[in-house]
């Protein structure tokens, strides 16, 4: 392994100083400039950026010194170089200083560097640049038109020559994007045609038969369904014939869209996800005349069963490869329980930031309602310094079974995520009784090695505006959400409430409260019975 490293960190190094010398440099210098010939509308980024809706000025960006102020933190310094403000700008700014500010930038990177060059970086660059040609290119003098039009293909040819080694699949995406672009407004096939063979190769790659992403994550699903309806406007806009295969893939994407979102418009927090707010997205989607449904119960792992009033959703999808389990949360047979459009029982969300010691904690099964079993988690993951833990040894499904009827709802499944380490197999049933508005569950843990006293907790995660109270006599813990009364219990079991932090919001953090049951594994299978009845 020590090994194994020390040649990669030396293999990184040469590539390194590879890209850095004047013969990439020379290599990546396109021998032929050309014209635009294809300016896309910017209100097709609509649906993408979150940018600041009032308008600003470019004479907030022209100081001289913009792209040398060492005073920049990394987050700013890598929204500047992106230019994706440029979307920002009102389109009375001067082009003269827009132009400027880009021949700024040309002239202090015009070379490959580390910084400045990273492969989603660069693709927001190119995609900003053309997509604002208004401002960027129109007008300008043949100088820079070339300096502008040359320094687009130069970051291109790099592009078509790192994209590879990329470890983020968003980031390719955002690369591929470029590529294309690039190819439709300049019209070259060698461009086009590596954007969209590698683009093809990455769906394969990352999203399943149904058009899931294989990391099982919503909001990567979200990002896949807006740059291939991004790609797919420009090859409409641009008057070219659209691939299939873009078109199977949105069709397919929109199916997975309609079922986690569209049909529930409400976050669910699994395996990565934060509170979204697609409304945006919504509505650039039917401003553009897309239109998705899907009737479907079971999707990409995860169970969801609605009617007009309540909604259970389950986990009950195996963990992905460990190439794709970056932003993958150990929350195997965890549920989520939404009553009139607000959430009961709720998992804890994902806190995103890589290095912060959060993003570990919110991997955890103990942020899952679900079982827990000797303070471990169901998956156990690798930390690599610098990089989002990836899964060590991962969890497969064993077994699963839905019923959708109007007055009868039952999920049951099992998985292995305890077994090689505790011999222990947990086995998950919840049922609802939609006319007395009454979830029943069974939790099994079934041994096969005879394995006793080991700690285990079922925990049932709140969202922070939910209060909880247990009564006197202990053997109920009632629950209020927003007006509505609610009551858990648990015969012949320990129950208790207690803190925990609620990560529903973007790299943030509040208190929530938690009711769990607690109690030690024995040489016999157990079953813990639970309900949750509105009263």
């Amino acid at each position: 392994m020590i090994l194994n490293n020390s040649l990669k960190l030396i293999k990184k190094k040469i590539r390194l100083f590879y890209l850095n010398s004047n013969l990439y440099n020379k290599k990546i210098t396109p021998s032929s400039i050309g014209l635009i010939e294809y300016q896309p509308s910017p209100s097709l980024l609509d649906g993408l950026i979150k940018y600041d809706k009032k308008k600003i000025n470019i004479e907030n960006y022209s100081l001289d010194e913009i792209w040398d102020n060492p005073n920049l933190i990394e987050k700013d310094r890598q929204n500047l170089n992106s230019f994706f403000w440029l979307f920002s700008l009102d389109l009375k700014s001067s082009k003269k200083d827009t132009q400027n500010v880009i021949y700024q930038w040309i002239n202090t990177n015009g070379r490959y560097n580390s910084k400045n060059w990273k492969i989603d970086i660069i693709g927001k660059r190119i995609i900003a640049w053309i997509s604002n040609s208004r401002l960027t290119y129109e007008d300008g003098s043949i100088d820079y038109k070339d300096n502008f039009n040359g320094a687009i293909k130069k970051q291109i040819n790099h592009l078509i020559d790192e994209i590879e080694n990329s470890e983020l699949i968003n980031n390719k995406i955002i690369g591929c994007a470029a590529i294309i672009l690039t190819g439709l407004s300049y019209p070259q096939d060698i461009y086009l045609n590596s954007g969209l063979t590698l683009l093809k190769k990455l769906a394969k790659y990352s999203l399943d038969n149904d058009g899931f992403p294989k990391s099982r994550n919503a909001r990567q699903l979200s990002f896949y369904l807006k740059y291939f309806i991004l790609i797919r406007e420009w090859f409409k806009e641009s008057q070219n014939e659209i691939p299939d295969f873009i078109n199977e893939n949105i069709y397919y994407l929109g199916q997975a869209y309609a079922f986690i979102w569209q049909n529930n418009k409400i976050d669910f927090l699994f395996n990565g996800n934060h509170k979204t707010n697609n409304h945006n997205f919504d509505l650039y989607l039917k401003r553009l005349g897309y239109n998705f449904k899907n009737q479907n119960n079971e999707l990409g792992g995860y169970v969801i069963l609605n009617n007009k009033k309540n909604s259970l959703i389950m986990d009950i999808g195996s963990s992905p490869n460990t190439k794709l389990s970056s932003n993958y949360q150990a929350g195997a047979l965890s549920f989520e329980i939404i009553s009139n459009g607000k959430k009961l029982i709720s998992n804890c969300g994902y806190f995103q930031k890589v290095n912060h010691q959060l993003n570990e904690v919110s991997k955890s099964s103990a942020v899952h309602s679900t079982l827990v079993i000797d303070d471990k988690s169901s998956c156990s993951f690798n930390k690599l310094r610098g990089k989002k833990s990836r899964i060590n040894q991962g969890l497969r499904i064993l077994k699963k079974k839905i019923i959708f009827e109007k007055n009868y709802w039952k999920i049951n499944a099992s998985h292995d995520g305890y077994l090689k380490l505790h011999g222990i197999i947990h086995d998950r049933e919840i049922e609802f009784y939609p006319e007395q508005l009454k979830f029943i569950g069974h939790d099994k843990i079934i041994s096969n090695k005879g394995i006793k006293n080991l700690k285990f907790e079922i925990r049932f995660h709140l969202e922070p505006n939910v209060k909880v109270m247990k009564t006197q006599d202990g053997k109920s813990i009632l629950m209020d959400l927003d007006g509505e009364g609610w009551k858990f219990s648990s015969e012949n079991s320990m129950m208790n409430i207690d803190k925990g932090l609620y990560f529903g919001k973007k790299n943030s953090f509040i208190d929530n409260q938690n009711i769990f049951i607690s109690g030690m594994t024995n040489e016999e299978n157990q079953t813990i019975r639970w309900e949750i009845t509105k009263l």
